[in-house]
């Protein structure tokens, strides 16, 4: 009597034949395991691969799976995030970019990462994220998630964006800006690190507010409970502003709107198959200088 059929979803960049190559292997591999290979209609197209793998629809790629396989950089993962979190599917991320921040292995390691997704031989972590809401007078306009950032920014790059900051329904500070980004500590290494955050380990729960260019005495970054509701009201005498989640998803805030960032309800669930502390995982992204300040 056999089990219910294993299934992994592969989401790849496929505008590199490098990446091509990689994701085609990767899908063969996994086939010949016996997983089920799913993949969107038009990446499966691009990488001839339709013998090998299950064309799915965007709507439903992700469910049921055991695990989704990502080749690319962090903005092809924030894209399978989308696919896999509504799913509470665990992701994989293969590092083809630059960084690389959100993924968890090497293309030089690929066969060994699928030796371990065949054994079961990994583990899986959770990462906050953040549920997001714009509204104007009181009335919703649009809803959003982000992993790494929720950023409030000017929509002219002329216009200062003029905004008032509150903690928990409380009034905090207002000041003219370029922006306000609200991250998750897995969003603080990447644009709220760039706009002078904190890094934030991945298993500290909190949320983070980095004023970006803001002119003010007080508009030092904050890092806050995950319980907290953060409100950043674009005001109605300024000038309009653009709600962007993960540098992705971008909706507009007219002068006198507001944006609300909470704690998601979802997280998205981050395989691990190479167990290190985050310190050496900074180290190696950031190409930290350590020689002759600590043993190897």
């Amino acid at each position: 009597m056999t089990g219910p059929t294993r299934a992994a979803l592969v989401v790849t960049h496929t505008g590199r034949r490098d990446i091509s190559d990689l994701s085609r292997s990767a899908a063969h591999l996994l086939a010949a395991a016996g997983i089920e290979v799913r993949m969107l209609a038009e990446e499966a197209k691009d990488l001839d691969v339709r013998p090998d793998v299950r064309v799915v629809d965007v709507d439903s790629a992700a469910d049921g799976v055991e695990i989704v396989l990502v080749l690319g950089g962090d903005g092809t993962f924030l894209r399978a995030a989308e696919l896999a979190r509504p799913a509470g599917a665990p992701m994989l991320g293969v590092n083809l970019g630059h960084v690389g921040f959100l993924a968890e292995t090497e293309p030089e390691a690929l066969g060994e990462t699928v030796q371990r997704i065949v054994a079961r031989e990994y583990a899986v972590e959770e990462r906050l994220t953040l549920d997001v809401t714009a509204s104007v007078d009181g009335e919703a306009t649009a809803w959003g998630w982000a992993l790494n950032e929720a950023s409030v920014e000017k929509a002219n790059r002329e216009r200062m964006l003029e905004v008032v900051l509150e903690i928990d329904g409380r009034p905090l500070t207002s000041f003219g800006c370029d922006g306000v980004l609200c991250a998750t500590p897995t969003g603080s290494t990447a644009y709220a690190f760039s706009a002078g955050g904190p890094v934030v380990w991945p298993e500290v729960e909190a949320l983070l507010v980095v004023p970006t260019s803001a002119h003010a005495l007080f508009a030092r970054p904050l890092v806050i409970s995950p319980d907290s509701a953060i409100g950043v009201e674009v005001l109605r005498r300024g000038h309009d502003g653009v709600l962007s989640c993960d540098g992705r998803r971008t909706v507009p805030v007219p002068a006198g709107g507001r944006v609300e960032v909470r704690r998601g309800a979802l997280p998205v669930r981050v395989v691990r198959v190479h167990p290190r502390p985050f310190t050496d995982r900074l180290v190696a992204k950031f190409q930290l200088p350590v020689t002759g300040f600590r043993r190897r």
